[in-house]
């Protein structure tokens, strides 16, 4: 109980819950969207996703600055392709915020004589640049991982004897695919916040693939992969040793 109560209190926390909230919401009602004995259900699931949106816009007031004291942390970094990631990405997410922060300031009448749909593209832009960046340090992490594994004599004797059991798969297809597969899964396993990090880092790249037309999905890939990653992320809040550092 200790533990919920101390996750509740902090505005991240309060965040994550609501956003899974939200896009399960979101799940729900694309997946019930044709029973018609279902519509009263489905309009209330509309006003808590829609509540649960309003919500976490309010959470994020003030994230900005959170955000641009963690890009002059990463600018310290001394990997110079993790301080560019890190800090690319930290930038792109303090302009989500603002644009996030005007979006709300719209929907409660404080500005009015503004281009909703324009600010909107802007913050999913700033979104998925904030994510393929996030992204390209999960990917540069897991080859760093992988490189290391590849050096241990250990490693490569245990790897050895998994692919002597099966020589015929993959190799006869793609040479030393399934060599590569298998140090990648053992780097992956060994290391779970960089498996978690990178899996909701490819969940979130749904959203705004779609909301920007790069990709278009449907509201339940949307919902699943948001419910996916949300799910991960109070996960990540609640145990801070499965959460990728730096």
């Amino acid at each position: 109980m200790d533990a919920v109560v101390k996750f509740t209190s902090q505005s991240q926390g309060r965040d994550r819950i609501f956003r899974a909230t939200q896009y399960a919401c979101a799940l729900s009602i694309y997946l019930l969207r044709n029973n018609s004995e279902r519509k009263n259900l489905v309009a209330k699931l509309k006003s808590l996703e829609t509540n649960m949106s309003a919500g976490r816009k309010l959470f994020r007031l003030g994230n900005t600055v959170n955000s641009i004291e963690a890009a002059k942390r990463t600018m310290q970094l001394s990997d110079r392709v993790l301080c560019l990631c890190l800090t690319a990405a930290n930038m792109n997410r303090a302009l989500y915020f603002i644009c996030d922060n005007v979006l709300w300031a719209r929907s409660v009448g404080l500005i009015r004589d503004i281009d909703k749909e324009r600010w909107s593209l802007n913050s999913s832009r700033c979104y998925f640049l904030s994510l393929v960046m996030s992204l390209t340090r999960d990917v540069y992490v897991v080859l760093q991982l992988m490189t290391q594994r590849a050096r241990d004599k250990h490693f490569r004797q245990k790897m050895e004897l998994q692919l002597n059991e099966s020589p015929e798969v993959a190799e006869a297809v793609i040479p030393h695919l399934d060599a590569f597969l298998f140090l990648l899964l053992e780097s992956l396993k060994s290391h779970p916040a960089v498996a978690l990090d990178t899996l909701k880092n490819i969940c979130d790249l749904f959203i705004p693939l779609d909301r920007l037309g790069l990709y278009k999905s449907n509201a339940g890939v949307v919902g699943f992969c948001g419910l996916i990653s949300s799910v991960i992320g109070i996960v990540t809040l609640a145990q801070p040793k499965l959460r990728l550092k730096p």
